[in-house]
Order: structure tokens, then C-alpha cells, then sequence
């Protein structure tokens, strides 16, 4: 009598196990067919997300076409006009244009670089420092307003006698071509003493007495200085403004600070027409660049003594 086999498992069960291997096999087969249909259509269509960022990205890269050919042609334009301007100062001057920003730009390099080598404990401890020492400047600061105060406290009206403006309109600082100190000459080409400073202006430009005084003295054109006005401001203060084109005030003639006193010119000595301005106190010429105070604030005053500096020829 034969045993039944145990291994042989019901006929049932193993259609319902290849039933279910097929069906795995169906969506395998169609999971991978739809991959392969998203592959191939997102590699040949754009979705119109993807469409409008393709073609905004098209736009961007046209208007930095366009912005590039404008930035080429204001570069060359400038480029024109400062070599112009480098062969007009060489025909005038014999000399190279001053670089007012090359020494400022360097400093700043060289001061990023030290920043960036040393340690955030270096540099609080250097913070700390440069803080405690403008607390210390401050304080000092404090004493000395304290004692300019009660200057002007006890000068009272005499402070309006003292040269403390430009003699002419130059708020933008571009008209101050020479300063005090020893110049190129423009007739001699000899380094000479210029004991004032020279403001390029067209002829007929207001001029300014630049404080309270008296007028001491208008002098003919026929000097080297041409038509000159001389003011006494009766504190030891004299200005002058030379190469003048005509006088509005007489000697004797009282003005106050910011009354016009003339109209420029080119008289006398003079290479282009010009204000050559002076100061003395006690007699002794000074630099006229500290005596525009009332009208520049720090930034401008630091700007204009090194415009002043850079000036190589004087116009007189």
C-alpha cells in the first residue's frame, strides 16, 4: 500500500501563488514602463514650470547682453575722457594727474588683510583698546569744546571777524586748483613760495568778502596781482583776492562776511582766469585752507587739504 507524498502541496494553492507572481510581475513591468515614459518625456517636454523658468532665464541672460554693451561703451566713453583729461593736465601741467583714491584704496587693502590674519581674541582685545583710547579723546575733546566755548563767549561778535569761509561758490570742492606752499611757477618754471591759494573760475564769478572788515585797499591792474582787494578785519586778520576782473567795493567801504566784493578776472600775472586768495595774521601769511571751516564739515575739510596738496603749479 503506497504512503501519500507530504511534499506534494494542493493544486489550488500554487495557481493562487503563480497568480500572484504574474500580477507582481504586471506591475513591475508597468511601474518601470511609466518611469521610462517620465524619463523620455521630461528629457523632450518641458512642464510650464520648467518652461517659463527656461525662457525667464532666456530674458535674463538678453538683458545681460544688453547691459554688458552699455557698460562697454559708458567704460570706453570714460576711458576717453580721462586720458583726454591725463593729456590735458600733461599739456598744462607737465606733469601726471594726482590719484586722489590709489593711496586711500591701498591702505584699505593692506588694513582688510592684517583684519583677516588675526584671531577674534587679538582683535577684541585690540577693539577694547581703540575703544578705551576714544573714550580718552572724547574726554580731552569735551575740555577743549569747553574752552572754545567760552572763546567764543568772550570773542562775541569779534568771532564774525575772523576768515571762516571760501571766496567763492565751490561746494563741490572742484575749484580749488593750487594751494599754499612752494609751486611750479607758470611763467618762470621755477619751484617759488605761493603763499595763498588759486580758485579757477570763469571771469566774471562772484567773489566774497570771507569775514567782517573794512576795505584797506583796492590796487590798480597793473601789478603782477592785477586788480586786488585787501580787506582789514581789525583783529589782526587781513584777506586779500587778487586777479580780479572789476572791484564792487572803494577802499574805506565797511562789509560783512558773505557780501560780494568783486567779480573774477584775469588781470595781472595770471595764466587762466583765477582767484588767487590770501590770509595773514599779524602780518605773516597763513594757509588759507584752515580758514573755511564754518562752511565744510570733517569729510570735506580732509578732502580739500588733499586737493590742496595735490596741486603742482600755481596759476600766478
Amino acid at each position: 500500500m503506497a504512503t501519500p507524498d507530504n511534499n506534494i502541496q494542493p493544486k489550488g494553492n500554487r495557481s493562487i501563488r503563480q497568480n500572484i507572481w504574474r500580477l507582481l510581475v504586471k506591475m513591475l513591468t508597468w511601474l518601470g514602463a511609466a518611469i521610462i515614459y517620465y524619463m523620455v518625456f521630461s528629457l523632450l517636454f518641458d512642464t510650464p514650470a520648467e518652461y517659463a523658468l527656461r525662457h525667464s532665464t532666456d530674458r535674463l541672460r538678453q538683458e545681460y547682453a544688453l547691459l554688458k554693451e552699455q557698460y562697454d561703451t559708458i567704460s570706453a566713453v570714460i576711458d576717453n575722457v580721462v586720458a583726454r583729461d591725463r593729456n590735458i593736465f600733461g599739456i598744462l601741467f607737465e606733469s601726471e594727474p594726482y590719484d586722489f583714491n590709489s593711496e586711500y584704496e591701498k591702505q584699505r587693502l593692506e588694513l582688510h588683510e592684517k583684519l583677516l590674519a588675526k584671531s577674534k581674541r587679538k582683535m577684541t582685545r585690540e577693539v577694547m583698546n581703540a575703544t578705551e583710547k576714544l573714550e580718552a579723546r572724547l574726554c580731552a575733546l569735551d575740555s577743549t569744546y569747553a574752552l572754545i566755548r567760552s572763546d567764543l563767549e568772550r570773542l562775541g561778535k569779534g568771532r564774525n571777524n575772523i576768515p571762516s569761509i571760501q571766496p567763492v561758490n565751490n561746494h563741490q570742492l572742484s575749484l580749488l586748483t593750487a594751494g599754499y606752499g612752494n609751486l611750479m611757477h607758470p611763467f618762470y618754471r621755477t619751484l617759488q613760495s605761493h603763499q595763498g591759494v588759486d580758485f579757477t573760475v570763469p571771469e566774471g564769478s562772484r567773489i566774497f568778502a570771507t569775514a567782517d572788515g573794512v576795505v584797506s585797499e583796492v590796487s590798480g591792474r597793473h601789478s603782477t596781482s592785477g586788480l586786488t582787494v585787501v580787506i582789514n578785519h581789525g583783529n589782526g586778520y587781513t584777506t586779500s583776492y587778487s586777479h580780479l576782473g572789476s572791484a564792487k567795493v572803494k577802499k574805506g567801504t565797511r562789509v560783512n562776511r558773505g557780501d560780494i566784493i568783486a567779480l573774477s578776472g584775469n588781470s595781472g600775472l595770471s595764466l587762466s582766469p583765477h582767484l588767487h586768495y590770501e590770509v595773514r595774521y599779524e602780518g605773516m601769511r597763513v594757509d588759507p585752507i584752515h580758514y573755511f571751516f564754518m562752511e565744510l564739515t570733517p569729510d570735506e575739510y580732509q578732502r580739500i587739504i588733499r586737493i590742496a596738496q595735490s596741486g603742482m603749479q600755481s596759476f600766478d
